[in-house]
């Protein structure tokens, strides 16, 4: 299972990749204010994390995403819950 900052380092790789991404992305990157992406472009995101990561994010569970590392401690927590 990959560790909560190997992840962040494949979602910084794939924040990249999108059209509306800036450079500097780090782990404390909120990802609406800072990436600037609207809720339509962040659900897309997160199917797509969720594919990649073979795992499903509950919707009660992006509440409390902000930032990259929110995110990759969330999926790092999901597929640790998972594989158990």
């Amino acid at each position: 299972m990959p560790q909560t900052n190997e992840i962040a380092d494949v979602i910084i790789d794939m924040i990249g990749a999108l059209p509306q991404a800036k450079r500097g992305v780090t782990p404390e990157t909120n990802i609406v204010r800072d990436l600037g992406l609207d809720s339509l472009a962040v659900m897309n995101f997160v199917m797509t994390l969720e594919d990649r990561f073979d795992v499903s994010i509950p919707m009660d569970r992006l509440v409390g995403i902000e930032t990259v590392a929110d995110l990759a401690a969330t999926l790092s927590n999901l597929m640790g819950a998972e594989r158990a």
